[in-house]
């Protein structure tokens, strides 16, 4: 190879193989988080859902099966490879800061989406640091925060009769290596593909995407998600 050579561009379809990794998600007796413990636990994925109360995890993870366990927010995060924040919003900062120790190290991903709800329908909230996802960076030094999973119907994920869904998820990140292995858990889920979307400073417009996406489904009595074309 002379010095001019390049080695080939790696392929972005070319993603690592998760099926070994344990995900956890903190807030898994919520929808979205049930949601997405049963999607991951139904393709084969470790799953362990985490709760404030241990007791609560575990009646929930007895009802999704596929091995699913549950534990206590700590525990969940000890115990786990890959890290699914999935709590509500004002509940957020709260719970990062009081897992900090056990989440160093781990790779972390933010689903959560500030939102207000008023009578004119959802609006999007904006966070001191310019998203959940930025808030978590800061608050999660030694963890390796990316963001994703924002844009998915919690009622099509629980419904045990949906087979895939059908739907691109927006995966964003500072390092490379870690939108990897997010955008392959994404496509784990029959239907679904990851796609990275940028780095943690873009997290704002998707996280408040999901207002538009609730006015569409109110409208349209849908389970709205998107697809990026050309890709």
């Amino acid at each position: 190879m002379t010095t001019n050579d390049k080695p080939p561009a790696k392929d972005p379809r070319d993603l690592p193989d998760v099926s070994g990794l344990t995900v956890g998600v903190l807030g898994g007796t919520g929808p979205q988080g049930r949601g997405l413990a049963h999607r991951f636990a139904r393709a084969g994925q470790k799953v362990i859902i985490g709760s404030r109360a241990a007791d609560r995890a575990r009646a929930a993870a007895e009802e999704l099966g596929h091995g699913v366990e549950g534990a206590d927010n700590a525990e969940c995060a000890r115990r786990s490879d890959v890290v699914i924040v999935a709590v509500p919003w004002d509940g957020h900062a709260k719970t990062l800061e009081s897992l900090r120790g056990e989440l160093a190290g781990k790779l972390v991903i933010d689903c959560v989406n500030p939102l207000g709800f008023d009578k004119k329908g959802a609006y999007a909230l904006k966070p001191e640091e310019g998203s959940a996802a930025e808030q978590a960076a800061a608050l999660l030094p030694e963890s390796r925060v990316t963001a994703a999973f924002h844009h998915l119907s919690a009622v099509l994920l629980q419904d045990t009769t949906v087979e895939e869904i059908d739907t691109d998820v927006l995966v964003l990140g500072e390092a490379r290596a870690d939108t990897d292995l997010v955008q392959a858990l994404a496509g784990r889920i029959p239907g679904m593909r990851g796609v990275f979307a940028g780095r943690l400073r873009n997290a704002h417009q998707v996280e408040s995407l999901v207002a538009n996406l609730i006015s569409v489904n109110r409208r349209y009595k849908a389970h709205a998600g998107l697809r990026v074309t050309d890709v």
